[in-house]
């Protein structure tokens, strides 16, 4: 009932979810499954082995009993779809709203108001339902320069634009200082992706959708001339000719004569919804959204494809040619649509409040509810076990200051797991 609500609701959308689900052999949450050993250099493999072999191997993660706490119970959000930190120590938080304002406040429990950081609704097309503003990522040189950087939707493009804070303030963003570093068209209204963040070498990372509508039929996401159904990365802190950005030197397609779109770091996704950078182990994890039948999580590696249109998650997508299906990295973790019909990605969780949680990344459903956790192990295997299941849209997760975990809840509310015993 609570699926068939939500879609007669249309606040599913971000994802081309709510479509006829496929008989589909069901993937337990709680199965340990192999993986290939990822290397800390993030150099190309040519496969991914996601074979569902029980294992022998005990793994260090036993999660205990959790409960979702009211992070701010003060604060109500207007459709929230991200949370995040400047990481400039004031101790502030950031709430991105689809509807186009960019909130802040003190990142305390009792805090009772926020502020407008920057309103953007003037300038944006949320009509649609996977419309709007969608990411927000703060330069790492912040403090220095006062740059943020945001991806939203017109009524046919996608934005990526940078700010700056307003000089007469600087605790404000300034609509003025707008620079638009990438404007591409969207065929469809929907699977606009949207995330942004910036690496740990400082490059930004942009998530595309593949255009929309469904099954990809423009088959864009495997297509290398089109920056969609990709993750871009460009250097922000440079510019070429007419581009207010530069392709950095080790990007897989940086200076080919192809016409491959250069700004191109991985592809073959369909609807990335949120990626992260796991800095410890050098990981980069996204969760990419399917069609009627798998979501997926994969760890991202330079230049590889991850087989949509070909693929969805493991399985043939409908008649797609699977000669090259060797060539495909395949997920590391996926589960069909009868645990949930539309993936958000998470974190790696390094915070002090759950030790239980230390190193797991923790991810969710939007339609389903329930919440996660996966823990990769060095003996190139998966843990996943459920962690709780709750009763929200779940749109995002974000980590505060001190590592952690909120969980965003696209009705207007943020919560923190917290242990019970």
């Amino acid at each position: 009932m609570k699926y068939l609500t939500i879609c007669l609701l249309t606040l599913a959308a971000f994802v081309g979810a709510c479509a006829p689900v496929e008989d589909t052999s069901q993937i337990s949450s709680s199965d340990s499954i192999s993986v290939e050993e990822f290397s800390s250099e993030n150099e190309s493999s040519s496969s991914s082995s996601t074979e569902s072999n029980q294992t022998t191997e005990t793994l260090p993660f036993e999660p205990l009993n959790y409960e979702l706490v009211d992070a701010y119970p003060n604060l109500t959000f207007d459709q929230p779809l991200y949370y995040t930190t400047a990481d400039d120590e004031t101790n502030d938080a950031f709430v991105v709203e689809r509807t186009g304002k960019i909130k802040v406040f003190e990142n305390d429990e009792n805090v009772t108001e926020f502020d407008v950081f920057i309103d953007l609704s003037s300038k944006i097309d949320f009509s649609g339902q996977e419309k709007g503003l969608l990411g927000l990522a703060f330069h790492p040189n912040y403090e220095e320069n006062g740059y943020f950087y945001v991806n939203y939707t017109t009524e046919e493009n996608t934005v990526i634009s940078r700010f700056s804070v307003d000089p007469n303030t600087l605790t404000e963003g300034d609509t003025a200082s707008e620079e638009i570093l990438m404007e591409f068209t969207q065929p469809y209204p929907n699977h606009n992706g949207g995330h942004l963040a910036f690496g740990p070498e400082g490059y930004l990372y942009i998530a595309t959708g593949d255009g929309g509508s469904s099954g990809d039929p423009q088959g864009n996401a495997q297509d290398l001339t089109k920056i969609y159904g990709k993750l871009l990365r460009i250097d922000v802190n440079s510019a070429n000719g007419d581009k207010k950005y530069t392709i950095p030197e080790d990007n897989p397609y940086a200076g080919n004569t192809t016409d491959y779109a250069e700004e191109i770091y991985a592809y073959g996704l369909r609807n990335p919804w949120k990626f992260s950078f796991d800095e410890e182990r050098e990981l980069l994890w996204a969760a990419d959204v399917g069609q009627n039948a798998m979501e997926e999580i994969n760890l991202i590696e330079k230049g590889q494809n991850y087989g949509w249109n070909i693929m969805e998650g493991t399985l043939p997508y409908e008649e797609s040619d699977t000669d090259n299906a060797e060539d495909l990295i395949e997920p590391i973790w996926e589960y069909d649509h009868t645990l949930g019909q539309s993936i958000t990605g998470g974190y790696t969780y390094y915070g002090q409040e759950n030790p239980s949680l230390n190193g797991i990344y923790i991810y969710g459903d939007f339609i389903s509810g329930k919440i996660w956790g996966l823990w990769l192990g060095e003996g190139e295997q998966v843990e996943n076990k459920e962690l709780i299941d709750t009763d929200f849209m779940i749109s995002s997760f974000g980590v505060d200051e001190k590592g952690e975990l909120m969980i965003v809840d696209f009705n207007g509310k943020l919560y923190k797991l917290e242990e019970t015993n």
